[in-house]
């Protein structure tokens, strides 16, 4: 470290900023303290399942369940990007963000705890596990597990570029040594890997609380101090508007939206809808949902959960702080980028030590949410992947143990990304996830309540919306640099006004597989066994006819 450390100032003439840079280290390296000490919290008799590797146990109660839900959804990249987005273009990028929580959380509120107790009832640790159970089709399961994985690395990857603008902003990642420039991430992501192998979803769970207790002090703390150093929120709102109102010199048009007008309800609208609807089909959303110990953990937790919105909400505010405090987000390498808005704005206005725990909360948020993604796009794998289709006699160790290897697969990859390509790449495979992951809704969530829906036609209402949703993205193409996948808001076809491109592949989706579902049953073809009762659906801690783990011969089995 102190070789680095020693280093940095030659490649970076601006300085490294140690005091920051020191506490950043210190707080890390507690966490990481605490993620290997997480393999000991509630320590069961064996780690050797994805019961108890991959769902912690499902034993979680409502406040462990609120930290690490809190802490798998709020997360680096949302610290980063939403202000960043309210900072360059307004509160249609932005703000939306707020009202789609908003509007999250009664819809789970509704069915998560169904999928819960049917997943407790039999075993489940994937949305595609219930699938499978519940239509009998290894086809429509495969399409839910592959659509979940491909939608999980992108935002596992957008983890890496909130810890990277921390760093860049301390001073760390500049210039052409390799060490000097990329080795704190690999450093980062290899402890991650480390205590995520020993530890599983416990790991997490436990720096949750560390993640959110930081997060929420430094944004009370920044919404309450800094509005009075630039002026008040009326010299905020009048920055905003006025940076808002300039036309953007490669397109002629506004930069972006200080309100949305009449031509913009529709893009605002069915962002937010359309993000509400996708947020809990990811696979890490439902992993740190189907730890808890009952049903009533995910109730209540839907109840509680909106006081991250609050916080959501200032956040995004302080995009339009950063404007009327006049930041310049510049990178190392010289060339603006917006993502560096909050990190730079807390450099600039803050001292340096509290700078230093603002840029560790997050360096932290991106560790949290990174552990879960890549712990459940390995559960994925590993249950509906190989074992389904190459090892269909895997043991529950066996299990356990390819999936805490891809996991570290996972987490390499994502590094990868992030080091050999443009960092806009992994936004836009990331807004492509978001429109993937909105496909499976049918599937999932219309499967926990009814089997009108036939199961060849949720497999092709899934494969319409996929290709619509893909060609579509692909076609938005960025003004600035000319690439595919520029964004995901495109003309609604009939309607002529632009909206999430996810929301209309999804009624594309639900329009094929309601007509076909119709012409299937009509004629009789067969739709699957059903191996769920209605009783699943309502089961909960301590149900004598949850099904227990198939272990070996010289293991306890764990408790449900």
């Amino acid at each position: 470290m102190n070789t680095l450390a020693a280093a940095l100032p030659a490649q970076n003439p601006s300085g490294v900023n140690y005091v920051a840079l020191t506490i950043l280290i210190v707080l890390f390296l507690v966490v990481t303290v605490m993620g290997f000490m997480a393999t000991r919290w509630r320590r069961p008799s064996s780690m050797e399942s994805l019961d108890e590797w991959g769902l912690g146990g499902r034993s979680f109660g409502t406040w462990v369940t609120w930290f690490l839900l809190g802490g798998d959804l709020y997360t680096a990249y949302t610290f980063v990007a939403v202000p960043a987005a309210m900072f360059a273009l307004g509160s249609v990028s932005g703000f939306f963000a707020v009202p789609y929580t908003i509007v999250l959380y009664p819809i789970i509120f509704v069915f998560m705890s169904r999928l819960w107790s049917v997943s407790h009832r039999h075993g489940y640790v994937t949305p595609a596990d219930f699938v499978k159970g519940r239509y009998g089709s290894r086809e429509l399961s495969l399409a839910v597990a592959v659509t979940g994985f491909l939608a999980t690395m992108p935002y596992i990857a957008l983890q890496l570029v909130g810890i990277q603008a921390v760093l860049e902003v301390t001073g760390v990642g500049g210039g052409d040594n390799w060490v000097a420039k990329d080795a704190p991430l690999f450093i980062a992501f290899a402890l991650l890997a480390a205590y995520t192998y020993s530890s599983g979803l416990r790991a997490p769970a436990m720096i949750a609380f560390v993640k959110d207790g930081l997060i929420y002090l430094v944004i009370i703390v920044a919404i309450i101090y800094l509005p009075s150093k630039v002026g008040g929120w009326e010299a905020i709102f009048g920055a905003a508007e006025k940076k808002m109102s300039t036309p953007n010199p490669a397109t002629g048009k506004p930069v972006g939206a200080f309100v949305p007008g009449s031509q913009q309800m529709w893009a605002y609208a069915t962002l937010g809808l359309g993000s509400a609807l996708a947020l809990f089909m990811y696979p890490h959303s439902i992993t740190a949902s189907l730890s808890s110990s009952n049903r009533n953990t995910i109730r209540r937790n839907a109840a509680i959960l909106p006081a991250y919105s609050f916080v959501l909400g200032l956040l995004a505010l302080l995009g339009w702080v950063a404007i009327a405090a006049g930041t310049k987000p510049i990178g190392l390498d010289g060339k603006p980028n917006a993502q560096l808005v909050i990190p730079q704005l807390f450099e600039d206005m803050f001292p340096s030590w509290f700078a230093g725990i603002a840029f560790a909360a997050i360096a932290i948020g991106a560790l949290v949410p990174a552990a879960i993604m890549s712990i459940a796009a390995a559960n994925t794998f590993t249950r509906n992947i190989y074992k389904e289709w190459i090892r269909p006699d895997a043991s529950a160790q066996q299990e356990a143990k390819v999936s805490k290897l891809v996991s570290l697969v996972v987490k390499g990859f994502a590094l990868v990304f992030v080091l050999l390509l443009d960092k806009q790449n992994a936004i836009n495979f990331q807004l492509l996830g978001g429109i993937w992951i909105l496909q499976t809704f049918p599937a999932i969530v219309f499967g926990l309540y009814t089997r009108w829906f036939h199961r060849w036609a949720l497999l092709a209402g899934w494969a319409v919306g996929m290709v619509y949703g893909t060609y579509s993205a692909y076609n938005v193409v960025n003004p600035t640099t000319g690439s595919h996948f520029g964004g995901s808001l495109a003309n609604i076809p009939g309607i002529a006004q632009m909206g999430y491109i996810a929301m209309t592949a999804f009624a594309i989706n639900l329009i094929v597989a309601a007509i076909l579902s119709g012409v299937f049953n009509a004629m009789k073809v067969s739709n699957g066994h059903d191996e769920t009762i209605k009783g699943d659906y309502f089961a909960d801690a301590g149900d004598p006819r949850v099904e227990k783990l198939a272990l070996g011969p010289h293991e306890s089995t764990p408790s449900p």
